[in-house]
This record gives C-alpha cells, structure tokens and sequence, in this order.
C-alpha cells in the first residue's frame, strides 16, 4: 500500500504568475470562465444589503475578475445621502432627495486600511532595490524609535508589517498639536506583549514604517505611492488627497473633530491629522483603479510594461510571515491570508486580501485566479452601521462558487450547497445488503475547517455510522475515520470505502455551520460492489440539500485554460502535485542602511522599471 502523505495543501510556491503579465479587459462570463448564474447574484445580493430600517451601506462599485477578464463591474446607491447623524435619536439626517449622488462605476472611495498594502508596495520596491531589510531593526533608520521605551530597540521592519512588534492597536493622536508630538507619544505608548511574540493588528505598525519609507527614501510618502506605483501603473484616480472630492463617497459625520460630515478627505482620525497621508489609511481609488493594483500582485509584481516588484517579493505576499501565531494573524508582505471571515468561498491557504474600516475590501484567489474589489461607504453618515463582514461574504461567496468545477465523469456531478447552518443528505437505496460491499466515488471538496461531510452506511435507514474512507489522487494518499473536510487542492480525489457487512443504505452528508463556506462538497461516478459485482451505480439518489449541477465550461468542446504561467513550484505535499525539485526564490541582498534621507536614490540604484501601463 503506498504510504500515506496527508491531504494536498498549499504554499507560496503553488502560486503561479502569468509568462506575460494580463491586463484587465471586459468581457463575458463566458470569456472569464466563471458561471453566469453565480455571477449575476453578486448586485442583488449587494442591492439586499441597502434595504431595511438599518442598511450597511448606502453605495458600494464592485468588480469581479479571473484571468484578468472583468466579468462584473457595477456600482448602486448613493455616494452622498445623509447630512448627519442624531445621536439622541440613533438615525441618520437626509439631506433633500435632490442633492444626493449616486454612487457610479467611477466613484472614488477612502480605502481606510487597504492603504496599508500601497505602504507594503513601497516596502516591497525598497527591499527589491536594497535600502531596507525587513529583518532589520527600526533603530537602524529611526533612531529615536526606542528614546522613550527601550523595550521597543529589538523590533523589526518584519515585525511592524506582520503586526508581531507588540504594540496596541491603536492610540488617538487627534488631538495632540503636531507631528512631533504625535511621534513621540506612539513611541512612549507601551507595548502590548514582547516583540514577536504574539500578534495584534495595530495602525501604529503602518505609521511607524511609512516614517521609515520616508526617511529612507528622503520623499514624503504619498510622492513615493504616486511615484513608484500609481503612475507606472497608470491608477489616475488613486492616492492620498483626492484631486476631485465630488467624485468621491462621502463617510462619516464626525462633530468630535470638528469637521461634521467628512466628504473628500481622509476619514481615518489619526490619518487626518498627519495631513492625510499615514502609512496605515488616506489612499482613495476607483474600484478600476484597486482592481488593477490587485492584477499587478496576480501577475507577480508586473502589470502591462511596469515592474512593481521582483517575482521573488511578490511571492513574499503569498507566504505566512505569522506561522505558529493562529490563522487570524496569518499574513504575507502586508497582506492578509485565508481569512474566510470576507473572503469566505474564495479562501485557500493562499488567497490573499485586506479590508478597510470605511467597507472596503480585496481579495485575491491565485489558485483560480480571481479577483474581488467591494468598496463601499459602509460609515455614511455613522460606523454603527454594517459593523458585520456579511455584505463582502454576499459577493465573495458567489465569485468563489462561479469558479467552475468539471464533473469526474458525463455532463453533472452531485453538489452539497453553500447554504450557512444546514444538513444537506444525498441517500442511496441499494438493492440489498451487502455483506462484501465496497463503495467507489470520485469526491471534491473546499471546506471550511467545521464545515465537515461524511459517507455514512445504515442496515435500516434509521441508524447511521460514518464510513472510514481511502482517499487518493495522483500524488497523494490519506484516510479518514469518517468526516472531512478543509482544503484538498480543488481536484477530484478517488475515494474508496469497505462497508460495514449488512449495508443496506448510504448517504452522502455535508453539515455546515452558522458562518462562512468554502466551494463546498461534490460527488460523482459512485459505484457499490458486492465483492466483484456492480449492485448499484448512483440512479435514484434521493437528494435534500444536494442537487446535480453541471459546471463545466466548454468553446468547441475543449474546457478552455488559462494562459501559459511561469511557476516556482514544490514537491510534497502541495496541491498541484508538482515533481519538480523547488525553485528557490532569491533573497533579497542585505542592504546598507543609510541613516540619513537618500533623496534622489531612485534614479541613481534603481533600474527600469517600463513604460507606464
């Protein structure tokens, strides 16, 4: 018997990147490769999200893609509605129905947190280009980091952007009078826990490091955003203090700060007074615009004629900085992983994404290559409202599902749903028991961990045992006692099971529980035998919850492929199954650190980077 390897899971060196970088273009479903009918659940499910006495947002633009194909770009509501927020009677102030504006395609939205992955960008370009070192401490470049608390001297760059330094998540600095002040009061602030040991997602990490992106390159930050990736990317309606505030989604009414209804700056307190621009929050864009920034990271750091980063940089976004801290802390360079709590069907070990406090969110499947920009106006005019991810859920879990899977055998394989807090069953009759029996079946399965299935057996339809079963494919061979569930490396696995002697009766069970999905549970190509006679071959299955579907696409009865990709690829136990020996990926050259700015330094170390895209 070969020996048993686990399930196929994966790793930053399954992620492939496109031999030529994709550009977003529109086009069909079809041209996509994504289901229609999943697709076109995305804006009602959206539009649902705006009804009721208590909406979670009043506008959003949202864009679904793969491949580099835009099959959804739409937008609804309003990107101005509300004058106020009454505080004593917890509703919001209308303005009169004449002077709202709509939400459009081309809104301009606060990105609130994403911001924090353009600071990760420019991290990326100087580590590529030699002048930082994320293993380095922040003393090197800010020399005063650790005056005030010395417990701060051995954090890292690496730590700041992993949100492993130990410092608390947040400390109002609104209302101290300068920069100045502001820097010193983060710096004298204690720390949570040692550094690196623990994580705890915090805006003083971010603002920290734009002060050293800054220092570094002798530009302030928002020049270095612009510079090295809004312009070669060509993003025009993307950086820090919007040229054209009408354009952009109003947010909060804020008369804490003296600013009543914030429309066209920052709404992040903190940010707004550093002049809105923080390492941690003041980007704004147009879901194009973010779309286009994400496709860069899908193509490995390339987009059009622009190099962003090094293959081996961008690779560092796929790969765990945080392993051994929980899978809530897991993130790459800047961005987070696997967190099913938005990304929900589009989760896998190496899907990347981010979420801003304004509504906004990103995600990136690079194993089924899609992409998932929402960006809403969730805390127009108040952030009591959609305080809960089920609105981004509402658009990840379809673009997860449209993602088609091609049946093991003829034109429908049986699938489990992705309904939230349910038992479907799939039962098989057979003709009569077995005492010799065997069950054959080809099996699929994306699930969230406590989202479990089983095969189960009864003699009498009325008592049920699960089923041990032998799971196999090309590269791997694991068991189970019964239920599974996880991630299998989205392919069809050979299952095998010895039934209990007097089986009259199977079923096929996928429980979910109250929250989130994976691309759920298929069965196809189920054969029972009585030691070597076929006695049942999967007619008459009586479904709940369970319905056939068929998935695949075809253009002149091919399945069409994604284009030709250069890889780094992994032996073991990752979910492609590669044999190939592992590419190791460079690392980038220990820099010298300069102390003092380094203006000018792009054009005297760095090469091309193309022309703009």
């Amino acid at each position: 018997m070969p020996e048993l390897t686990g399930p196929p899971t994966a790793g930053p060196y399954d992620v492939t990147f496109p031999e030529t970088p994709l550009r977003l273009r529109h086009g069909t479903c079809s041209q996509a490769r994504l289901t229609t009918a999943h697709i076109e659940r995305i804006v009602p499910e959206l539009q649902s999200h705006m009804e009721g006495p208590e909406p979670s947002f009043p506008g959003y633009a949202v864009l679904a893609a793969r491949d580099g194909v835009v099959a959804l770009h739409e937008a609804g509501g309003h990107r101005l509605r509300y004058s106020g927020w009454d505080e004593e009677g917890a509703s919001p102030v209308e303005l009169p129905s004449r002077e709202w504006l709509a939400a459009e395609k081309d809104t301009v939205y606060d990105l609130a947190s994403i911001s924090k992955l353009f600071t990760a960008a420019v991290t990326g370009v100087l580590i590529d280009d030699g002048l930082i070192d994320l293993k380095a401490p922040v003393v090197e470049y800010l020399t005063d980091f650790d005056a005030f608390d010395a417990e701060k001297t051995p954090i890292t760059l690496g730590q700041l952007l992993s949100h492993t330094s130990g410092m608390v998540a947040v400390v109002n600095l609104y209302d101290l009078p300068d920069e100045r002040s502001r820097m010193e009061a983060i710096y004298a602030h204690p720390l949570r826990r040692e550094p690196g040991s623990g994580y705890e997602y915090s805006d003083l990490n971010l603002i920290v490091l734009g002060k050293v992106l800054e220092h570094v390159a002798g530009q302030p930050l928002d020049a270095l955003v612009a510079e090295l990736i809004c312009e070669p990317l060509g993003l025009e309606d993307t950086g820090y203090d919007p040229v054209d505030p009408v354009r952009t989604a109003a947010t909060e009414y804020q008369p804490w700060t003296g600013r009543g209804l914030v429309h066209g700056e920052v709404h992040d307190e903190n940010a707004w007074v550093f002049g809105g621009v923080a390492g941690h929050a003041g980007v704004f864009a147009t879901a194009w615009d973010l779309a286009v920034f994400g496709q860069m990271i899908l193509n490995g750091g390339r987009y059009g004629g622009a190099e962003i980063l090094s293959e081996a940089t961008a690779r560092l976004i796929f790969t765990d900085q945080n392993a051994g801290f929980g899978e809530s802390a897991a993130r790459g360079l800047g961005w987070q992983l696997g967190q099913r709590w938005y990304m929900d069907a589009m989760s896998s070990p190496v899907t990347v994404g981010h979420t801003g406090y304004t509504g906004t969110s990103i995600v990136l499947d690079p194993l089924a290559g899609t992409l998932l920009v929402l960006l809403t106006n969730r805390v127009h005019p108040t952030r009591e409202r959609g305080t809960e991810s089920v609105y981004r859920r509402a658009a990840s879990r379809p673009l997860g599902r449209a993602v088609p899977v091609e049946p093991k055998a003829g034109k429908q394989a049986w699938f489990a749903g992705t309904a939230d807090g349910t038992v479907a069953t799939l039962t098989a009759a057979l003709p009569g028991p077995v005492s010799e029996g065997t069950a054959a079946f080809a099996l699929w399965y994306d699930t969230e961990a406590t989202d479990t299935a089983a095969l189960e057996a009864s003699a009498d339809g009325e008592t049920w045992a699960a089923v041990p079963l032998d799971l196999r494919t090309e590269d791997h061979h694991w068991g189970t006692e019964g239920a599974f569930s996880g991630f299998s490396g989205r392919q069809w696995i050979d299952a095998a099971a010895v039934l209990p002697e007097g089986t009259a009766r199977l079923r096929w069970v996928y429980a979910s529980d109250p929250l989130y999905q994976g691309r759920g549970v298929y069965v196809d190509a189920i054969e029972v035998r009585e030691g070597r006679a076929v006695v049942f071959e999967g007619d008459g299955l009586e479904a709940d919850g369970w319905e056939l579907v068929r998935d695949l696409l075809r253009e002149h009865g091919a399945v069409r492929r994604p284009s030709g990709r250069r890889t780094a690829v992994a032996s073991g136990s990752t979910w492609g199954g590669a044999r190939s020996a592992r590419r190791a990926s460079p690392s980038p050259r220990r820099p010298s650190r300069p102390r003092s700015g380094a203006r000018g330094w792009r054009r005297a170390r760095r090469r091309p980077r193309g022309r703009r895209a």
